[in-house]
Order: C-alpha cells, then structure tokens, then sequence
C-alpha cells in the first residue's frame, strides 16, 4: 500500500494519507479522512460550543416534597402517582448501596441450584455430592 494525496474539503489544502493511516482506517471499517488533520481538530473543537450541555438545557419543574413538605426543583415533571422528594429526603430514601434495585444484584434470592458449582453462597456446594 502507498500514501495517497487527498484534497482537505474544508481548507483545500492536499495532505497525506500514509499506508499506515490507510490500514488503521481499514482495519477499523472507516471511510478515507475529507479533512487535513488541523481542520478536523478546528472542527472538534468547535463542534460542542454550538450545542448546550445537558445541565444548561435541563429544564426544572416545581414540586412538593412528599416527605418532609417543602417545596422544591427536580428535573423532570411530576406525575402524581409517585412521590417526589427534596434532594435531603431523596438522600435518606434512597437504598445504600446507590442506584435502584441494589438489594436485587446482592445475589441474596439466588439458590446454589443443585449441587451448586459455581453459584450461590456455598451452603449447598456438598449438600447432593454424595449421592451423585
């Protein structure tokens, strides 16, 4: 494989596409490059400045703590048929551990089968190995 010359879209500018980009490309499944390597990174760094990060476009609601009463902001509309809480009561609501369904993934409903090899908490790791 040889380099090849490309013509940069942006600026006009020929650039090289060395044998060792065209493999890496090829290798990845990706299209030649249409940009010199300073226009894609002039165009990299200007891509996010025209759109808005997710905290400035959030937008907040008014609700209602249903624990303690007071009112407060939460970045999505309240429905009604679940509580909504302030960020202090949310805190003390939320299971440790983090995150929903954290007692779930402990493993805690899982039995160790029959003749659990490899699962389960152990227990029943000896319970049938006599008999089979």
């Amino acid at each position: 494989m040889q380099d090849k010359i490309l013509k940069c879209r942006d600026c006009g500018q020929e650039f090289v596409f060395t044998a060792g980009e065209q493999e890496f490309f090829a290798e990845k499944g990706f299209s030649e490059p249409i940009r010199c390597s300073s226009c894609r990174a002039a165009r990299r760094s200007t891509r996010g400045e025209d759109r808005p990060t997710a905290s400035r476009e959030r937008e907040m609601h008014p609700a209602v703590c249903g624990r303690c009463g007071k009112p407060t902001q939460v970045p999505f509309e309240p429905r009604g048929d679940r509580p909504v809480y302030c960020s202090d009561c949310f805190s003390a609501e939320r299971p440790a551990g983090g995150g929903a369904g954290s007692q779930r993934r402990s493993g805690s409903g899982r039995s160790g089968g029959f003749g659990g090899r490899g699962r389960g908490n152990g227990r029943n790791n000896d319970r049938y190995s006599d008999r089979w």
